[in-house]
């Protein structure tokens, strides 16, 4: 993968509960990104770490920093430190496995996560590539496999009516507020699923405006 960073800060890493922007800062936000995914804090979650994060996850607090990210915590949350207990209290079935593979996203800090409920099931893949910066490079959504480029931000829009109007609704705002350089659509047995990779970071007001406009639209 090429280099991602931004700007100097990518590299200084974000505002957060430490000990590290890699593994913990950027634990975090993938956990952040299944929350969004999932739709809510997921009553059952496995996660399976690979490389480094296999090796390393207890001593840099990953654990706690996924735990922190399903619950919805930001990474400068007090409460990062105490996130395995209060998802657990709260009832969520948390487990964390050591893999000894390769990892399949290729990518020595990797974590993928599986979520369950009764009715619901998503997986999401993401690394921590440093400074707090993550890419998500795979996801299972609806019963259909998604590969985005990897680097945030990402759109995925569920067209449940399955009318192309729809879909050109959004491609058209998108590429008047969140221009993508790349649309994938695929099928599911209820939805159509279209995924936009954007170009360049989302402004929180753009977020919102999508997310308020489009319901079914997720803006990791």
């Amino acid at each position: 993968m090429k280099n991602n960073y931004k700007s100097v800060f990518d590299i200084i890493g974000p505002v957060m509960i430490g000990p590290s922007s890699s593994h913990t800062a950027g634990a975090v936000k993938i956990g952040r990104i299944a929350n969004k995914l999932f739709g809510t804090v997921p009553p059952k979650v496995t996660v399976h770490y690979y490389g480094s994060f296999a090796q390393t996850h207890r001593g840099h607090g990953t654990d706690y920093a996924i735990a922190a990210g399903l619950l919805g915590f930001s990474p400068d949350d007090s409460r990062v430190p105490s996130a395995p207990m209060i998802a657990r209290q709260g009832g969520m079935d948390l487990r964390f496995v050591e893999e000894a593979d390769e990892s399949p996203i290729h990518h020595p800090n990797t974590a993928i996560l599986q979520m369950t409920s009764d009715k619901t099931k998503v997986t999401v893949a993401g690394c921590s590539i440093g400074g707090g910066a993550i890419e998500i490079r795979a996801i299972s959504l609806d019963g259909v496999d998604i590969l985005p480029a990897g680097p945030l931000p990402i759109v995925i829009f569920r067209d449940y009516s399955k009318q192309m109007a729809n879909a050109l609704a959004i491609n058209t705002d998108l590429e008047g507020k969140a221009p993508f350089t790349r649309r994938q659509v695929l099928r599911a047995d209820d939805c159509d699923i279209y995924v936009y990779d954007i170009k360049k970071p989302m402004q929180p007001a753009t977020i919102a405006y999508f997310e308020k406009k489009y319901p079914a639209a997720i803006c990791l």
